[in-house]
């Protein structure tokens, strides 16, 4: 009884719009004051929350977007992008799209990608005639690719909560990125005849023009290649390899682009650490609220509430899918993959599903429920600097949320999509 007043009084903060992790810590001390247990259990669980080397990988990737943004790396992947995709129906739809891939094998996070998209590419969308809703939505949609591609940090926070290969991770995630960009190109694509969107270039771009982006955009595409192989030769770990995609990123923006100096630094410095400092508060305050999931023999009982699947992991990975999509809709997407991947992992372990497989269809899950309201914090991001409505983008993302559904059950469903280049490689 207690939990579910919890639940509820947790829900209630959430809806209005009291931060998560302001949520998650009241949510947490009301347990901990009313079941009477020691409060020094907060202040032990908000610092032992934190102590995981892994964990570094999270602040370096941000800052390694931030640059990224600002250093004209973004720009000449978008410019190339335009030059592949831009003949197409809806050209700078599926740019959007084709820009989100290609960022995501650097930047690691939905709202970096989500924040690039929404400054640089929506304004030039709205101009040339699509809705700000559609943007916006499209966009949103489009950042979801980032968390599944490596470098991950939504995998990162995985492999050290569910003690899985991060590096196995990282190849796992490849194939459904490139799914997910395939599928949200098709629905582009439709959505073109149907709400008749333009083009962004009248002909297809020529093989010289197509070189000429190629090379102008050539130090930012190296990135991803260098990290992947870097790691799979294993000259770096996935936390080294954080702090070689900053020096890289740096590096290109300062001296081969030269669109950053030394006098941009502190302010990238100062975006980067308040996008930091927001995912360890929850990252930590969900460890407080891990508490809770503990006192209260929570991972129990979702243990008998699944066992009525007995020994099927279809069902398993129904229910899985079921609980987590609906949970991510009130739920903060990191919050819920911490509190939820202790519970969940054993469990698919025991009914023989590759951990691999489980964790990018939980990091997948709790993607798009980073997208879906009531609380979607890239939606968030999105809206606030697009100046859409939630309900708007909600609506136009509609399309977009069944194209990443069928990818989902991909994923679930068919295992080589998740565990072909891990064993190959």
């Amino acid at each position: 009884m207690l939990l579910l007043a919890l639940f509820v009084v947790l829900l209630a903060l959430l809806a209005l719009r009291v931060p998560v992790y302001l949520s998650l810590l009241s949510v947490s001390l009301i347990y901990v004051f009313v079941d009477g247990r020691a409060m020094s259990l907060v202040v032990q669980r908000l610092t032992s929350g934190l102590e995981s080397f892994p964990l570094v990988a999270v602040p370096l990737f941000v800052l390694a977007g931030s640059i990224m943004a600002g250093g004209g790396l973004a720009e000449r992947l978008m410019s190339f992008a335009g030059t592949l995709v831009g003949h197409f129906k809806g050209g700078l739809a599926q740019v959007n799209v084709l820009n989100s891939l290609m960022i995501g094998g650097m930047s690691g996070s939905a709202q970096a990608d989500a924040a690039i998209d929404s400054k640089v590419l929506v304004p030039i969308m709205r101009r040339e005639g699509y809705s700000n809703a559609y943007a916006s939505a499209l966009t949103a949609a489009s950042s979801s690719i980032s968390p599944i591609l490596p470098p991950s940090i939504g995998l990162i926070l995985y492999g050290v909560l569910a003690d899985v290969s991060v590096g196995a991770l990282f190849m796992g995630g490849v194939l459904p990125a490139l799914l997910i960009a395939v599928v949200l190109s098709v629905a582009v694509r439709i959505l073109a005849e149907r709400l008749n969107h333009p083009r962004a270039r009248d002909t297809r771009a020529s093989f010289r023009e197509v070189m000429q982006g190629f090379r102008a955009s050539f130090s930012a595409l190296l990135m991803p290649v260098l990290l992947l192989v870097g790691l799979r030769m294993g000259v770096f770990t996935p936390t080294e390899l954080s702090a070689v995609a900053v020096i890289y990123a740096l590096l290109v923006s300062m001296f081969v682009y030269k669109q950053m100096t030394w006098r941009d630094i502190p302010k990238v410095l100062k975006d980067a650490a308040l996008t930091s400092a927001m995912l360890m508060l929850i990252i930590a305050a969900a460890a407080v609220f891990s508490i809770v999931v503990a006192y209260e023999r929570v991972p129990q009982q979702l243990g008998d509430l699944l066992g009525v699947v007995g020994e099927n992991p279809i069902l398993f990975l129904l229910l899985v899918n079921v609980i987590l999509l609906l949970l991510g809709a009130v739920i903060d997407a990191m919050s819920l993959m911490i509190i939820m991947t202790p519970m969940l992992a054993p469990l698919a372990v025991g009914l023989g599903i590759d951990p691999v497989q489980f964790g990018v269809m939980v990091v997948l899950n709790v993607t798009i429920g980073s997208i879906t309201p009531p609380v979607g914090s890239t939606l968030f991001t999105v809206s606030a600097i697009t100046g859409a409505k939630i309900g708007e983008i909600t609506r136009a993302f509609m399309p977009f949320f069944l194209a990443l559904i069928i990818v989902l059950l991909l994923v679930s469903y068919v295992p080589a999509v998740t565990t072909f280049l891990p064993s190959v490689l």
